[in-house]
């Protein structure tokens, strides 16, 4: 299995799978993601922080990479009359980007308003508390998509299930892993 570059200030590459397990790596929801990793044959393996990754800026500094680089994975409710119940989306977002939220709803073929769910909703929804949602292990019945500008960066970071814990990819890995729908549509420039 390969590592992800060990030049990182602030981050310990472990494997899930060796013994000496950190603190954050043996939650149920880190273990979550390292399975699903390791299932897809995924050659990086989850990295423990020794600082928070919990915005796109602390994880860049941690791992000392541009903001761009890190992936917000980003949940949002579409509610409509149309719709039996609000449709969730998730969207995965370059860390120096902001997500269009105007045009989800026509991404993903819907009409209606786009709020943001409280941490109880996003923790139903996907599996994973607010700082930590990774954009692998979610539902199949959540579409996710992905902002096509991630392509500028040879190596992305995600988060891994917990605030202190991220994976590396690279954006085919990423898009395959989250079974992602490519969209030039959903960021814009943060200014």
């Amino acid at each position: 299995m390969k590592t992800a570059p060990a030049s990182r200030k602030g981050c310990r590459h472990v494997c899930i799978c060796k013994e000496a397990v950190l603190a954050h790596l043996d939650r149920k929801s880190v273990r979550h993601v390292a399975e699903i990793l390791a299932r897809e044959q995924h050659p990086y393996p989850v990295t423990e922080l020794t600082e928070t990754a919990r915005s796109a800026a602390d994880a860049a500094l941690a791992l000392n990479v541009e903001v761009g680089a890190i992936v917000k994975t980003l949940l949002f409710v579409i509610e409509a009359q149309a719709l039996d119940s609000p449709r969730p989306v998730i969207v995965l977002i370059a860390g120096d980007r902001k997500c269009r939220t105007d045009v989800l709803p026509s991404v993903i073929g819907c009409e209606g308003r786009v709020r943001r769910p409280d941490a109880a909703q996003v923790k139903s929804l996907t599996g994973y508390s607010i700082g930590g949602v990774s954009p692998v292990g979610l539902p199949a019945s959540v579409p996710v998509l992905m902002d096509s500008s991630l392509v500028r960066f040879p190596l992305l970071w995600s988060a891994a299930g917990h605030p202190y814990c991220v994976f590396a990819s690279d954006f085919t890995m990423l898009a395959t892993l989250s079974d992602a729908m490519i969209s030039d549509d959903i960021s814009a420039i943060n200014q």
